[in-house]
């Protein structure tokens, strides 16, 4: 029987600690895994086109399942293409093992061909990041780096000279059993007594749940009722605490709406549970604050605490919630809901009625009869910018319904390449790409990739011919826009001619129609809607100074002759603005 070689030794550690794919472009240093791959059972080699996308479709892979997820890059310019990708899901706490493959171990450190240091380059997005200079590493390195990325919910990164993986596995190598599962952490009894004294104190307590309070929406609901509790939450949140839930008081932040700012700032004690909220600006510094999270690490790095809970939330409010007095008073919960609906009402429904015959189609009627006519077990993935903020404010969570985004790093481009991972998950589980035209542009080609492996993602494209997010930074800032405009093709044409279903709506009344005929479509879809461009982001709370820079950047552009663009910007967003 032939000798195993180390590559073939890495693919089977991988199939042993869950991992069913391997994104990335193939290339002459990681030739001897990709073969080992292709006469491997239970793994396979997933051919997209650019490796960035291979990182994003394995994040957005580990997010769905909650496995560990894999990718790989050739040496220098093919395992550099993965960081990007590799930064979103380190950064969305997702399980990544990436194998950035490397030039000849002989060369290393001559300038040879290709040469980078990826041991160097990877560190910042990932638990560990090691290279692998000899056969007798094996397996050690490769299970510490699965234990990493699964222990530590980020990325591991293995960097693997060709020649090493083409050599033989060491002979008596120990391979121990893989951790491919985390524990829960519940906190100390001090913590939780001291947490419940905070509140038995406090007469009006608002809840602040993040992405951590994945499945603990029923601990968070009896622990709302016991409060009688406002729930706000963060957008990576949106999806776990939504729904079910009477409590909602909606999302703070710049994509926010509905009373959510209110209640964080109105109440006497705030509770951030599982999340790592990054904007300071939309907390309060004159309340009491606690956190409780899984990450110790989180704790007390966007706002000084009262108290910091080292614990996973469902574990913590397990035993806290009999703890704690029920409170009897509703009237701070009703003050915040009422005010709530009031918002909702003004603002989310600001563009929903009455566009039968406004063109450029808004968005948000888009992304309104899109939540309508998606299936309940639809996975969204959401590209950075304005898509954010539609998805934010118009899809609906059921608890079946899963929404991925670059939520934390931010990165265009998301959507596309992480719907490739989400719908390899499953081929009959419906995947909408929300795609803006900037983002989509940037890494169109792996629309082939859908095509090449026939995969059903219906990307349903928000086409403004812009950089909308950036524009409105520019306007707040006190800037007249600029370099922000697209010069698009027909989207819709470019997908039929990949050998997909493509469609242009131009006309409010298409809409349904056309997302309806793509959702009924076998294999992959292309919706081209043409979206107005003055639609824009309005935050829950508008500062004097965003009004002021706002103000500015209007004057200038009214100076430089825009009058009637400052005109149309003003009758899409009259309603949707709060009052200051």
């Amino acid at each position: 029987m032939a000798k195993q070689t180390v590559a073939e030794q890495f693919v089977d550690i991988l199939v042993r600690a869950g991992v069913q794919r391997l994104y990335g472009v193939v290339g002459d240093s990681l030739n001897p895994v990709v073969d080992a791959v292709r006469r491997t059972a239970g793994i396979d080699w997933v051919h997209v086109r650019h490796e960035e996308a291979a990182a994003f479709a394995a994040g957005a892979e580990a997010q769905i399942t909650g496995r560990l997820a894999a990718c790989a890059g050739s040496c220098g310019p093919g395992n550099l293409h993965l960081i990007n990708g590799l930064y979103d899901a380190h950064r969305s706490m997702a399980p990544v093992l990436a194998l950035a493959s490397h030039i000849p171990s002989s060369e290393i450190g001559t300038g040879f061909f290709q040469e980078t240091h990826p041991d160097r380059l990877f560190t910042e997005c990932s638990h560990y990041c090691e290279l692998i200079s000899s056969p007798q590493q094996m397996p050690r390195v490769l299970q510490t780096a699965v234990q990493n990325a699964v222990g530590r919910s980020g990325v591991s990164v293995v960097s693997l000279p060709g020649d090493i993986a083409a050599e033989p596995a060491p002979e008596r190598a120990i391979e121990h059993a893989l951790v491919t599962t985390r524990p829960s952490v519940r906190p100390g009894d001090a913590e939780i007594d001291e947490l419940a004294r905070m509140i038995d104190a406090a007469d009006k307590v608002t809840l602040f749940c993040g992405s951590g309070t994945a499945g603990a929406h029923a601990e968070v609901m009896a622990f709302a009722e016991r409060l009688k509790a406002p729930v706000g939450h963060a957008l990576r949140g949106k999806e776990w605490i939504q729904y079910d839930n009477p409590y909602d008081v909606g999302m703070s932040g710049l994509l926010g709406y509905g009373a959510a700012y209110e209640a964080t700032h109105e109440c006497d004690l705030l509770i951030l549970l599982g999340t790592d909220f990054p904007y300071n600006a939309f907390l309060p510094d004159d309340v009491k604050i606690a956190q409780v999270d899984v990450r110790p690490e989180h704790l007390g790095r966007r706002s000084k605490l009262d108290l910091a809970v080292w614990g996973d939330v469902r574990e913590t409010l397990r035993c806290l919630t009999p703890r704690v007095r029920a409170k009897s008073s509703r009237k701070f919960l009703d003050r915040m809901l009422k005010k709530h609906a009031d918002a909702l009402e003004g603002v989310v429904s600001a563009y929903t009625r009455k566009v039968e015959k406004h063109t450029p189609i808004h968005p948000e009627y888009v992304a309104s009869v899109l939540d309508e006519e998606a299936a309940d077990d639809a996975v969204f993935t959401v590209d950075t910018g304005m898509c954010n903020v539609w998805a934010a404010r118009y899809l609906t969570p059921n608890g079946r319904r899963r929404v991925i985004g670059s939520f934390t790093h931010g990165s265009m481009a998301n959507a596309l390449p992480q719907a490739i991972g989400a719908q390899l998950t499953d081929r009959r589980r419906q995947v909408v790409s929300m795609s803006g035209d900037g983002g989509f542009a940037m890494l169109m080609g792996d629309f082939l990739t859908l095509a090449q492996y026939d995969l059903p993602v219906k990307v349903v494209l928000f086409n403004n011919s812009s950089l909308a997010m950036v524009e409105l930074e520019m306007l707040v800032a006190g800037l007249p826009s600029h370099g922000t405009g697209n010069r698009n093709p027909d989207f819709a044409a470019i997908a039929t001619a990949a050998g997909a279903y493509g469609v242009r709506v131009e006309k409010p009344k298409q809409v349904r129609g056309a997302l309806r005929d793509a959702f009924r479509h076998k294999g992959p879809a292309l919706v081209d809607i043409v979206t107005d461009p003055n639609a824009l982001s309005i935050p829950p709370k508008i500062s004097r100074d965003m009004v002021t820079g706002f103000a500015l950047s209007a004057g200038k552009i009214v100076l430089e002759g825009g009058v009637g663009r400052m005109l149309q910007m003003a009758r899409s967003n009259l309603r949707n603005i709060p009052r200051i």
